[in-house]
């Protein structure tokens, strides 16, 4: 760039205040965008600036939404209250209670006053269409921004994203970055670009720790055995031999002591190197450097029936590491809420997915190789 603009002669001093001007320029916008965000946050914790927030019905959303807003002040929301044929359990004093949708109808009617807020947030079911729709005229007419709630069923909060069919559109429950094809490719390439390079690696060492392995216990170097893996699909997951021969290997966790585990076994799970054939998997394409970990057949039908969306997971392609793990829930899940912790943060990796978030995600497992986990066992 710099010898085209030579030869078309433009003198040298301006391509020096332009190499300036661009990098500052760029500065200058970004601290005065700091600056504004700073001066707003201070300007709204003194209430002003704010938005007056109206929430209608009695789901269990409203009292989610009303913690969501209020947790934070520079957010700038003020909550006027909430109309519903019941008062909502439990409730704090500040969401207070206007009255019920008949007394909602006869504001609404009344031009003049009206319900004199900002934002209407609607919790009402479907059934209740003729006070949607009433509600919502009501908002064009007054200039008033109208959002619909999705409803809370049991413990299943709905957060439904539009995708277009045609000239239809419909609404998934789950965001699911990695149902784009350009980010499958992205995770793709970088799976085989890493794997392929582990694997040469692995060829390597093998048959180091294949000697290690035999010297220290009879039978075979890698063990096989299958995992639920994409769309609930099973595959064979490979790994170094940690223990000796069992029988109880496709039902039973390792535990802190197991007397099953030998001494380089042992070793090998605190360093996570019985876990490197995965990138075996990786290359095939059962799995992805980075996901939610596989579980043993026998554990996905147990949890299935025991977890709420255990199941959903499974969108995602296995990882040899994951969210899950480098937030303290890795190695045995003794009690049921930590396998329902685990399944958290799983869901969350899939509906949060990034390039940036799987960088994180390999260098604090890189982290873990220096300073070993104490749940690796």
């Amino acid at each position: 760039m710099y010898v085209m603009l030579r030869m078309i002669g433009v003198h040298e001093r301006v391509l020096y205040f332009l190499a300036l001007l661009f990098p500052t320029f760029f500065l200058l916008i970004m601290v005065a965008r700091l600056i504004q965000r700073v001066l707003l946050k201070h300007y709204r914790q003194m209430g002003r600036n704010t938005r007056t927030v109206l929430f209608i019905g009695h789901d269990p959303a409203v009292r989610i939404l009303y913690d969501d807003l209020m947790k934070d002040p520079s957010t700038g929301y003020r909550v006027a209250g909430y109309y519903a044929d019941r008062e909502i359990a439990k409730c704090p004093k500040e969401l207070e209670w206007l009255g019920n949708l008949e007394k909602l109808n006869e504001k609404l009617d009344a031009e003049v006053q009206g319900i004199g807020v900002d934002d209407v947030f609607c919790c009402l079911s479907h059934d209740a269409y003729k006070e949607i729709i009433n509600i919502m005229k009501y908002c064009d007419r007054t200039v008033t921004h109208f959002y619909y709630v999705p409803r809370m069923f049991g413990n299943f909060r709905l957060k439904l994203k539009a995708e277009r069919f045609g000239d239809t559109e419909l609404f998934t429950n789950y965001i699911e970055p990695l149902s784009s094809p350009i980010n499958k490719f992205v995770k793709r390439a970088f799976d085989v670009c890493v794997s392929s390079v582990a694997c040469l690696f692995i060829a390597l060492i093998y048959p180091v720790i294949a000697l290690c392995i035999k010297l220290q216990s009879p039978g075979p170097v890698l063990f096989k055995q299958q995992r639920t893996g994409l769309n609930g699909q099973t595959f064979d997951c490979f790994k170094f031999r940690s223990m000796h021969v069992n029988v109880e290997s496709d039902k039973l966790q390792a535990t802190k002591d197991d007397p099953r585990k030998f001494a380089f076994g042992n070793f090998m799970r605190k360093t996570n190197i019985d876990e490197l054939p995965q990138f075996f998997n990786v290359l095939k394409g059962d799995m992805s450097v980075v996901g939610p970990r596989p579980h043993m057949l026998y554990h996905t039908d147990v949890y299935r029936d025991l977890i709420d969306k255990y199941m959903v997971r499974h969108f995602s392609k296995p990882g040899i590491t994951g969210w899950a793990q480098i937030t303290g829930f890795r190695g045995e899940t003794k009690e049921l809420w930590q396998m329902e912790e685990r399944i958290k943060r799983d869901i969350w990796y899939i509906e949060h997915w990034s390039f940036w978030l799987d960088m994180k995600i390999i260098l604090k497992t890189a982290i873990g190789f220096i300073i070993p986990d104490k749940q690796a066992y």
